[in-house]
């Protein structure tokens, strides 16, 4: 609570009046808090997704107040960033197994125990990742996205990251999750636990979503983001369009549509190769 009040105050600080000492200070402890998921940028009470938008402010903070150097590694791996925006250190001990060939997470994002980072991957500050959650080649977990447990974001998945504006929802996949090949999930969309997101699909905030099953349409709100319900299985479809021209031409726009949910037979297609972590 002490650490909110301070970010908070020094977030209100124009930046030249700033005491960069204690705001380096509250940035260090802020990443420490991240990395060991103690605070998080959303929680989830009551089945209710919260933002903590101070997390989010500090992590601004860190942006503001860091100057730009050089982090050398060996003659393969070096990097340019803000000083304040290093590289997440782990232990052996910490369960993350992290294959080489170009997989990062930032410092302030947590990976809890059982995750798996394939090359290349990156997961950004903010971010949360839960336990025995695989992060395919090519995936990005982006600022402040929340990833629940024992979620398969596969090959090429992008979760997009938001810090601005502060209070936005950022995008949360909650346990049991199945995203293939080469979705985006972007503008703050929650993915209920055990969805399946079939290869190709995109959601975003202006994406309504078709559900064959109930006969309903999922779309964003002004109190409420996109939010896919438990256990729905989502793949990439298309519907006409009205306007004359586009009736002219036979012209169809892209919509995610949900065909079925998650059953036995959704499982069996769907499970992790375990003997590959």
């Amino acid at each position: 609570m002490i650490l909110q009040q301070i970010i908070e105050r020094l977030y209100e600080i124009p930046i030249e009046k700033i005491d960069l000492q204690d705001a380096l200070q509250a940035i260090d402890q802020l990443k420490l808090s991240l990395n060991r998921g103690d605070v998080r940028a959303a929680d989830n009470y009551s089945e209710n997704w919260k933002v903590h938008t101070w997390v989010k402010k500090g992590i601004l903070l860190a942006f503001r107040t860091g100057v730009l150097r050089e982090f050398p590694g060996d003659d393969v791996f070096s990097f340019f960033d803000k000083d304040t925006m290093g590289i997440r250190q782990f232990t052996v001990n910490q369960g993350v197994r992290i294959v080489p060939g170009g997989s990062v997470a930032r410092d302030g994002a947590y990976l809890a125990k059982g995750v798996v980072m394939m090359p290349p991957s990156y997961v950004n500050i903010g971010a949360y990742v839960d336990e025995g959650t695989m992060i395919d080649s090519h995936a990005l977990v982006g600022s402040c996205a929340q990833i629940g447990k024992h979620v398969h974001l596969s090959a090429a998945a992008q979760i997009g990251g938001v810090l601005e504006p502060i209070g936005s929802m950022p995008v949360i996949i909650e346990d049991d999750v199945f995203i293939g090949g080469n979705c985006g999930i972007y503008e703050g969309t929650i993915v209920k636990r055990r969805a399946v997101i079939a290869a190709g699909v995109i959601l975003t905030g202006g994406t309504p979503v078709y559900d064959l099953v109930h006969r309903t349409i999922h779309k964003k709100s002004s109190t409420s983001p996109l939010t896919i319900p438990e256990g729905a299985v989502v793949i990439a479809g298309n519907r006409k369009l009205d306007h004359p021209f586009a009736q002219e031409h036979n012209l169809s726009i892209y919509t995610p549509i949900i065909i079925k949910y998650r059953d036995e037979k959704t499982d069996a297609s769907t499970v992790l190769e375990e003997s590959l972590r």
